[in-house]
């Protein structure tokens, strides 16, 4: 029997509603979010993604400001620009578009971001926060709570759950392995990726599977069994144009019990994930 498709709009939709109102009772008390997104450079994927935010933004009430630099400004222009926004009380969220024009040091831009206004997760404190257990105080990246949204949403229990993370990134893997583990998800968390040894035993072992380790395919049907749910957030694209995950999602799904399709899954909740960060972000700063 073919698995149930667990699609990522529904569960946006979702949470825009739970933000919408959220963002109703701030203006009422006299507060605008509003989320500035850097956008330096020409990648046409960035530019997609910077305006994708500014409307959905719109339609829970969010104010989206894009600051639009061309591919030759400097880091010292870009890093002026962070200052000014850090500095301004009306931003609640700063975002940077990656990648930035060659001769920027992505680092140098990312840990200059306030940390409570990070709502992408990457600065240092961040991250440290989130390892060191105290996930309240942090802005955790969109990729990790996408998948978390998407797994408790779709009515599944993580605690006690055996989850294996195909991936080890700084981006999804690491950080969710840091979510699933904390009091009151309580799973239990095996970390692998591509050079692990018998790597489909490992992963046919778990109950819950996400795979994010930027590989095409690379969860096949031999290394799931039956019962299993597969939350692949992975996005990559073929020699064709076509885009896949890190799952052979057709061969997979005529065996799992639940996936989520690429396109469709993970990605369709990471900008509503944003949106929620920064209503967390307006928490942190006081306001």
């Amino acid at each position: 029997m073919p698995a149930e498709i667990i699609k990522g709009l529904p569960v946006a939709t979702a949470m825009r509603e739970e933000i919408a109102k959220k963002v109703e009772a701030l203006k009422g008390q006299g507060v605008q979010p509003k989320l500035a997104v850097v956008l330096a450079g020409d990648d046409e994927a960035s530019r997609v993604y910077a305006q994708s935010k500014e409307k959905v933004g719109d339609k829970m009430g969010i104010k989206v400001d894009l600051h639009v630099r061309s591919a030759s400004t400097s880091e010292a222009e870009i890093i002026r620009l962070i200052d000014d926004l850090n500095a301004d009380r009306a931003v609640h969220g700063i975002l940077v578009e990656l990648p930035l024009p060659k001769g920027i040091q992505k680092e140098n831009v990312m840990n200059r971001i306030d940390p409570k206004k990070d709502v992408d997760g990457v600065h240092p404190v961040n991250r440290g926060y989130l390892l060191g257990g105290q996930e309240h105080l942090a802005l955790v990246p969109a990729t990790p709570l996408a998948c978390i949204e998407l797994i408790q949403r779709s009515g599944l229990e993580l605690k006690g759950k055996r989850v294996t993370l195909v991936g080890r990134g700084d981006t999804v893997g690491r950080p969710l392995a840091s979510l699933l583990i904390t009091k009151g998800r309580d799973a239990t968390v095996t970390i692998c990726h591509t050079r692990t040894v018998d790597l489909a035993a490992t992963v046919k072992a778990a109950e819950i599977v996400v795979a994010a380790a930027g590989f095409p395919k690379l969860v096949t049907a031999d290394m799931v069994a039956p019962g299993q749910t597969v939350i692949d957030a992975g996005i990559n694209q073929l020699a064709d144009g076509s885009l896949c995950g890190d799952v052979d999602t057709e061969a997979v799904s005529q065996i799992v019990r639940a996936i989520t399709p690429v396109p469709g899954g993970v990605g369709s909740l990471t900008t509503t994930v944003i949106m929620q960060n920064l209503l967390k972000a307006i928490g942190l700063q006081g306001l």
